[in-house]
């Protein structure tokens, strides 16, 4: 699952971007509004956390400018406006729920899940299938030939990531950015790593690999005549 955090506010962007991270999405962080808003109108999202008062374009106009462009992508807004007015406004533009700050991450991890499962369900397919490769978004299961296939959070952003831009050769620091949040160190080893690990777990026990090497570019899942 991919998540757009638009806020801000850097201690706060940085701990929901490590929390929803750890807990096994991708997440893109856009700091103002104007880069929020862009993402959220060019890039597909299966959540958006927004900020309400965004130093540039406010929240509430990029719901609406959402809204009014046909996006039904679940927003949650995250906002230390706490009066009922700005509850209802924020609600009526087109926000599917509203938290405000502070908050506990517990309770914002469990309304993000809830407005997965409620939005995925009704818009997209829940299941990931490359060859007999399956990801179950909302189970968090993935299973290959029938066989379940027991995944560490990253690992399943991981696999998530390459599924989902199948046929696409990924860099190691596009990786890096979408599954540890991090930049990319040319001296570390820990995409390859986490590559060889995962590729134990959904390659080694099956004719056909889905996982490869380009020499010097990445990492590419699909099935092996199109690889």
């Amino acid at each position: 699952m991919k998540v757009l955090i638009v806020e801000d506010e850097k201690k706060i962007a940085d701990y929901l971007a490590q929390g929803l991270t750890e807990a096994g999405f991708v997440v893109d962080l856009a700091r103002t509004g104007l880069d929020g808003h862009h993402l959220a109108l060019t890039e597909a999202y299966d959540l958006i956390i927004l900020d309400v008062s965004l130093p540039d374009v406010e929240g509430w106009r990029i719901v609406q400018s959402m809204r009014e462009a046909g996006s039904r992508i679940p927003v949650l807004f995250l906002t230390a406006r706490d009066s009922v007015e700005d509850r209802v406004k924020g609600l009526e533009l087109g926000a599917d729920d509203y938290l405000v700050k502070p908050f506990a991450f517990a309770e914002l991890l469990a309304r993000v899940r809830t407005l997965l499962r409620r939005g995925t369900v009704a818009t997209t397919d829940t299941t990931l299938r490359v060859a007999d490769l399956e990801l179950d978004l909302l189970r968090r299961r993935v299973s290959r030939d029938g066989k379940r296939i027991v995944l560490t959070a990253k690992e399943f952003a991981l696999l998530e990531l390459l599924m989902r831009r199948r046929g696409e050769v990924l860099p190691r620091s596009l990786i890096a950015s979408q599954v540890w949040d991090m930049n990319f160190d040319s001296d570390t080893n820990v995409i390859d790593v986490a590559i060889r690990r995962l590729r134990a777990k959904v390659d080694d026990a099956f004719d056909a690999k889905l996982i490869h090497t380009v020499r010097g570019m990445g990492y590419v899942l699909d099935v092996p005549d199109a690889a």
